[in-house]
């Protein structure tokens, strides 16, 4: 293309990532769907960030929601809250790091239904954050329920024939929030046109500003479409917004306080590490105990970064768990991440697992050293993203297809099988888990049997998951010429 001088104006923002790799999918593109507001939004904000210069200092806390993924897009730090619970979590991190910019991303089923004692009390205490709150009148990504921001004679799936007061009136938020003292700023913006997207533009950064400036609980109430849920089209849900959404939730400043906030908490320094057993009243020989050295785990296996998947009642999430527990006693720092789907048993099921020397700074394993893998589908879908180098372990009786790539070290393992001969195939999950420590070293089987203790209470199940264990590991050490147990 020839260069005519000219700088364009408009350019991805700063605070975007170039590349949506944290989520599966085509890394170019987010998960909205055409037309929804959400993608404005997320630019509106990625705007501010750049423009404030608060990139490297702004975390955003998303819950559950159309907004789930936006740690996939947004490049600065990221927090994935429980469902409703975004302004606790926000609130949490902004005393615990109070030079940080903490920014709440909530659709209105979540902050509106079950996470308004959350947002009320946030507000009530003037907590230092911002709150962006998208308001598009109905459950977006869970089926196109009625929330509690649905219109009154507004259809959705749960009110076929239109919303009517026996389901409740339409719930004001700005309106709600407006009657406590505390908040510096609340305002209800839209996105339905150009001027009024500009008007949205400027709440958004004067809310994260406020923060900035120490002026305390900020809140932006953004009406936004959702064409796909109100089966519309993208320009039909625009004067949607304008036609039955801002008659019920008018557009307006509700709450402008100018000074300090007077409800700001005090801000003591934070105690070094060394201090906390004393602050504690923790003995010497107590903070031994409590604060172990690490297990050496044998190299190259130290400092993993483990996905472990297969279907819902495999028992993955509670290999990874007891695995995290175990090293977290041998002074490991560890987090585990599940993830499930609605089905539960018979669905899909994993999780991300990090072991590490040094402190874990996010839960998520995006390119995994190790792989455990219960079922064919979790090795298709997960087996690509293991490094070169890496460890796959799977269940060779259920898996009769093994990854084509030879840059991996592979163990095949007949688990369901070993574990159908020990009584039960259900715990063919510790046989892998026995193989995994043979091969690494990373916990003592000691730990580990510590840890089921407290996890198992009936002693004939306690031990069957110990001989599951140690028959997996002695399969791998009888080939890796290790003693077996």
């Amino acid at each position: 293309m020839e260069n005519t001088g000219f700088t364009p104006a408009h350019k991805r923002p700063r605070a975007f990532l170039e590349r949506f790799d944290r989520r599966a999918g085509d890394p170019r593109q987010t998960h909205y769907c055409p037309g929804c507001g959400h993608g404005v939004v997320s630019k509106l904000i990625a705007e501010a960030i750049d423009d404030l210069g608060i990139q490297d200092r702004a975390v955003l806390v998303s819950p559950v929601g159309c907004a789930v993924f936006s740690y996939a897009y947004f490049d600065v730090g990221n927090v994935a809250a429980s469902h409703g619970r975004a302004p606790a979590v926000a609130t949490g991190i902004k005393r615990a790091r109070p030079e940080s910019i903490v920014i709440s991303y909530q659709g209105d089923g979540d902050l509106a239904a079950i996470g308004s004692a959350e947002i009320l009390h946030a507000a009530n205490r003037g907590e230092n954050i911002t709150v962006i709150f998208v308001n598009n009148a109905i459950y977006g990504m869970t089926g196109g329920q009625m929330a509690p921001t649905t219109v009154l004679t507004q259809r959705t799936t749960t009110t076929p024939e239109g919303r009517t007061a026996t389901e409740g009136f339409p719930l004001k938020v700005c309106e709600l929030l407006s009657t406590l003292e505390a908040p510096a700023y609340i305002e209800r913006v839209a996105l339905a046109d150009n001027r009024s997207l500009m008007k949205a533009r400027r709440a958004i950064r004067k809310a994260i500003q406020n923060q900035i400036e120490g002026k305390g609980f900020s809140f932006v109430e953004v009406l936004s479409p959702c064409p796909v849920q109100w089966e519309l089209s993208p320009l039909d849900a625009l004067n949607w917004i304008q036609e039955k959404m801002i008659p019920t939730f008018p557009l307006g400043v509700f709450r402008e306080r100018g000074g300090a906030n007077p409800t700001q908490p005090s801000h003591s320094a934070h105690p070094s590490i060394e201090e906390i057993p004393r602050i504690l009243g923790i003995r010497e020989n107590e903070e031994a105990a409590l604060f172990p050295a690490p297990f050496p785990a044998a190299q190259p296996y130290s400092n993993p970064r483990i996905i472990i998947s297969g279907f819902g009642g495999q028992g993955g999430l509670f290999l990874g768990e007891l695995l995290a527990e175990s090293a977290m006693r041998h002074g490991y720092q560890v987090s585990w991440l599940p993830s499930y789907g609605p089905e539960m048993r018979g669905g899909t099921a994993h999780c991300h697992v990090i072991i590490s020397s040094e402190a874990v700074h996010s839960p998520l394993v995006d390119h995994p050293t190790v792989l455990i893998a219960l079922n064919e589908p979790s090795l298709i879908r997960f087996g690509p993203q293991v490094v070169a180098g890496g460890l796959l372990i799977y269940d060779s009786s259920i898996i009769t297809n093994a990854s084509g790539r030879n840059d991996l070290e592979k163990i095949a393992i007949p688990a369901t099988a070993m574990a159908e001969k020990l009584g039960n195939s259900r715990v063919a999950n510790m046989v892998i888990l026995g193989a995994y420590l043979a091969r690494t070293n990373m916990v003592s089987r000691e730990s580990l049997a510590q840890a089921l203790s407290e996890r198992i209470t009936d002693g004939s199940i306690r031990e069957l998951n110990l001989k599951a264990v140690d028959a997996g590991w002695n399969f791998a050490a009888a080939r890796d010429g290790k003693e077996a147990l």
